[in-house]
């Protein structure tokens, strides 16, 4: 640097005010170890979405088929109990939501399919019991 350059020789190499506070925490990615632990906690919220029909819960009530985790993406393979449910919307909709709760995830995905089909034996059979199945 010249003796006439006006530029600061600290400039570009952050300062004090740059560093996190410590309040701040900084965001830390899930590893792959993390995500059986994530795929549990997403079962675990999908246990708030209920059929407003039957009052169950869908993972008791056998509708969601695989939960996977990966990259902060949660994939929900998912059914209903007949392709005519009048609360599908609200169902998928809200195990979407119900996922994207979970942290390490950022974003999920619910994919709707009819194979295998949905049947009674499905419920869990603790539920099924208390339903008189």
């Amino acid at each position: 640097m010249e003796a006439n350059d006006t530029r600061d020789p600290m400039d570009g190499m952050g300062s004090a005010g740059d560093a996190p506070s410590a309040d701040e925490t900084p965001s830390v990615a899930p590893t792959s170890e993390d995500t059986p632990e994530i795929e549990e906690k997403v079962r675990t919220a999908l246990r708030t979405v209920t059929d407003p029909e039957l009052g169950i819960n869908i993972v008791d009530l056998g509708l969601v088929y695989e939960v996977e985790v990966e990259e902060g993406e949660a994939k929900v393979t998912m059914t209903l109990t007949s392709p005519g449910c009048p609360a599908g919307g609200q169902i998928l909709g809200g195990a979407k939501d119900a996922a994207e709760t979970v942290d390490g995830v950022e974003e999920a995905v619910v994919s709707l399919v009819w194979k295998p089909f949905w049947t009674p034996e499905r419920i869990d059979p603790a539920v099924r019991a208390m339903m008189g199945f």
